[in-house]
Order: C-alpha cells, then structure tokens, then sequence
C-alpha cells in the first residue's frame, strides 16, 4: 500500500510558510490521516492570534473538515480524534463547538492539556477517517 501525500489548498501553502515539515493530509488505502493545524485566518492565512477558544475551536473544525473532504471523505467517517488544548479552561467551549460538527454519534477521542504550543493560539485538532 502505497502512502499518498494530499496538498489542502490554501491550507498546505500556509503550514508551508511556517516551513513545518509535515504534510497535511495523507492517504493509504481507505486510511486518512490529517495533520493537526493551529487555527489559520481563512481570510490571511495567519494564525488567528487573540482569537477566543470558541473561534478558534470553529476554525480548526473548520479547517479538518476541507481536509476530509479534500481527500474524499467528510467529518462522518471520522474514526479518531487527538484534540490538544492549552487549558482545561477552555474544555467547555471546545465540547460545544465540537458537538456542532459530529452531532450524533462522535468518533472517539481524546483531550489532551499541553503547557504551551509555538505559536499564539490554544487547539489543534488531528485526526484518521477512512474512505
């Protein structure tokens, strides 16, 4: 089985600018895999600095579901997600918005706390789907 790297336009051009060396969405088989990605700007391509864990929270959404459908799946084939936060704080929110894009039945995940990312922002969100 051969591994195929997927570019995610615009989203590929902006991890690129960050000179991040990761690919943001693979395939093999079925198998999707997409890269977790801080919360770009659709409309900069900048990292969405200041914004509120609800913004945030949306734009990744946002950003995971492009990917999915990019490589030829949707937020319903979804299998797993790793969401990472920077503070139990903003667990809350983040449930909220994330209930809004997997309404019934969520795939399974995890929530994990870190102490601080690279950049100004607080989520990032990976995931596997299958197509």
């Amino acid at each position: 089985m051969k591994r195929e790297v997927v570019r995610v336009e615009p989203i590929s051009t902006w991890l690129e600018r960050w000179k991040a060396p990761a690919s943001v969405v693979t395939c093999a088989g079925n198998m999707v895999f997409v890269s977790g990605l801080p919360p770009f700007d659709p409309a900069t391509g900048e990292i969405a600095a200041g914004a509120s864990i609800e913004r945030q929270s949306e734009l990744v959404m946002e950003q995971l579901k492009l990917c999915l459908v990019t490589a030829g799946a949707s937020l319903d084939s979804v299998m797993k997600c790793n969401v990472f936060c920077t503070s139990a704080k903003h667990f809350a929110t983040f449930n909220a918005v994330y209930a809004r894009y997997f309404p019934k039945d969520p795939p399974t995940r995890i929530f994990v706390c870190i102490p601080e990312w690279t950049g100004p922002f607080d989520v990032e969100i990976d995931c596997i789907a299958m197509v």
